[in-house]
């Protein structure tokens, strides 16, 4: 599966969250080229301030393999990680994540932090970004958009 793919499944996450008017974050995990989860943003629907797409695909990802160390596992996300999700991440022990556009105002991994890259971590992250950046850009600024509007 390429990561085109795997990145169109997190897209179509990110679609579901704007059609339920939560901020348009998909995220989709893979183990072996297998989807494990894919989720999306769900802090307006419950009203919960750690229910960001990578965190639900994580936790349901777990729920699935029986463990907390998602060892091989990939992340493909619509926008950069925030220091929390950044930090599940880690902890989750991720070998790659691959986001879309970055976050200025929260993102942890280049934006305001780089924790992947963080001296002294027990575990590293690949990471690359901007995997069909201009779509999921164009997306959520028609999300914002509309909100304005509303």
């Amino acid at each position: 599966m390429t990561d085109i793919a795997k990145m169109r499944v997190a897209i179509d996450e990110a679609q579901r969250a704007a059609d339920e008017l939560e901020t348009p974050i998909g995220a989709a995990l893979f183990i072996n080229d297998e989807l494990l989860s894919a989720e999306h943003n769900r802090k307006e629907q419950r009203r919960q301030a750690t229910a960001h797409a990578e965190i639900l695909a994580i936790e349901r990802a777990c729920e699935i393999v029986g463990n907390w160390r998602l060892i091989g596992a990939e992340l493909f996300v619509t926008a950069e990680p925030c220091f929390m999700c950044a930090g599940a991440i880690l902890q989750a022990r991720i070998a790659r994540v691959v986001f879309g556009v970055c976050e200025p105002k929260f993102g942890g991994v280049i934006s305001r932090a780089q924790l992947f890259d963080a001296d002294g971590l027990n575990h590293r992250v690949n990471y690359s970004y901007g995997l069909c950046a201009d779509e999921i850009a164009e997306a959520m600024q028609t999300f914002f958009r509309m909100l304005r509007e509303r």
